[in-house]
């Protein structure tokens, strides 16, 4: 009956307390509540929404609905960072390692890519080996002598947050901030932090393209609930991150930049969310400072390094890291060309993650089986004049009509027009618990 009771006092307008919640999220988890009542209830809040106290007790419900990550006696200072998804967004397998290998215990916790974004375990899939399915103390060990795991949301971790976000998904309930909030946050308290780097999207191409600032600002509050400190940088995703978009095809692209090589958009980000992460860890209290210590690990090759280490502990083949030749590769690649001159106007983030779903590299439910190989790398970025007949991008497929699909998708998302106004800013706002700073304006 309680869950019942609970459906109908908020589909009323009514709220649900800390005990309700905590006793629903357990009992959900044991299998005693059917989903049918579940997604009632989800729709509910979905419509009516959680104040405050209800998403922080949603929160902590679903966090203590399983195990958590016990790192305390690490004496080290233990950061992850958090990205609200995209297309072409790879910066946590470059930040792993990175910050890493500075000393910060980074236990990152990532999920799959679903619709047009895409998932980071599935980009780690791609480096032959590698397991991400990591016991709570397999991943304690790795973060103990590495400083970092890379690893998925396990069975025991906020359970009844794993089934829930299953439910939403099926349910048209994805796009609430409480619940994203109360998800996020469940797994990210779930893994010993003491603090936490939001990267949270905005533009075209985001998961929730308007209310970046919002939903920054309630998982801010969450943290501070949860005596964890929590910053939110609000970068673009009108346009790709990178230029690789693709799962086999951002790893090589990671590991560019781990080597010194990578795009300057995707450097600019890993930077700036970089810099946070050591601030919050205490390593340094000056930005600048931290900029410099992250490009000196690049520089040296300390960071590359690292991240063999890390894939080597993870039962993965450390030579790709030299050799990128060794992730899997396309059958076919196709160049695509700017079919008139004129101005890139526009880059269109989810045409590109429709196309890599199209060509087989993404997911419409979590039980697709996806080809690591595909994607595009494009070029072409907002603002470039090109002539016609210039290559833009370059298509990746697995076969001939794969090519075509690839076609397809890239005259929707890339745009040539005679004039094209300015994308947004790559790092515009900075959002902590003291308020909103404007970092770059549009």
């Amino acid at each position: 009956m309680l869950a019942l009771r609970l459906i109908e006092r908020k589909r009323d307008g009514g709220r649900i307390d800390a005990g309700e919640w905590r006793a629903l999220a357990n009992a959900y988890a044991a299998g005693h509540i059917p989903d049918y009542q579940m997604a009632a209830l989800l729709m509910a809040c979905f419509l009516r929404g959680l104040d405050r106290a209800e998403t922080n007790a949603l929160t902590d419900a679903m966090l203590r609905s399983g195990e958590t990550l016990d790192l305390s006696e690490l004496g080290r200072p233990r950061i992850d960072k958090h990205s609200t998804g995209g297309v072409g967004d790879k910066v946590s397998i470059v930040l792993a390692p990175l910050i890493a290998s500075l000393g910060v215990a980074v236990p990152m916790m990532s999920g799959r890519g679903l619709g047009h974004t895409g998932g980071t375990l599935d980009k780690l899939d791609s480096i032959p080996g590698f397991d991400t399915h990591l016991s709570l103390d397999t991943a304690k060990q790795l973060i103990g002598t590495l400083n970092a795991a890379l690893m998925g949301q396990t069975s025991t971790i906020a359970p009844a947050d794993r089934k829930m976000y299953a439910l939403r998904d099926a349910t048209g309930t994805v796009e609430s901030i409480p619940l994203i909030a109360a998800s996020i946050m469940s797994k990210k308290l779930a893994e010993g932090l003491t603090g936490l780097v939001l990267d949270v999207k905005r533009g075209s191409g985001a998961f929730l393209p308007t209310m970046g600032i919002e939903l920054a600002q309630m998982m801010i509050e969450i943290g501070a609930d949860h005596d964890c400190p929590v910053v939110a940088l609000l970068t673009a995703m009108d346009r790709p991150l990178g230029r690789a978009c693709g799962n086999a095809l951002e790893v090589e692209e990671a590991i560019l930049a781990l080597r010194g090589e990578g795009p300057p958009d995707l450097m600019r980000v890993t930077y700036a969310l970089g810099a946070e992460m050591l601030v919050l860890a205490g390593v340094t209290r000056d930005y600048d400072d931290a900029h410099r210590q992250m490009e000196r690990q690049i520089g040296t090759g300390h960071a590359a390094e690292h991240f063999q280490r890390i894939i080597e502990a993870q039962g993965g083949n450390p030579a790709v890291v030299d050799d990128p030749a060794i992730l899997p590769q396309a059958a076919e690649v196709e160049l695509f060309s700017a079919p008139r001159r004129g101005f890139v106007s526009r880059v269109e983030p989810r045409a590109i993650g429709r196309g890599i779903i199209a060509l087989g590299g993404g997911r419409t439910t979590m039980e697709d089986r996806i080809d690591l190989s595909v994607g595009f790398v494009i070029t072409a970025r907002p603002g470039d004049w090109v002539e016609q007949g210039e290559p833009l991008a370059t298509i990746f497929a697995k076969d001939r009509p794969g090519v075509e699909q690839g076609r397809a998708a890239l005259r929707t998302a890339i745009l040539i027009a005679d004039e094209a106004d300015p994308p947004l800013p790559l790092v515009s706002h900075r959002v902590t618990a003291a308020g909103v700073e404007v970092l770059e304006s549009a």
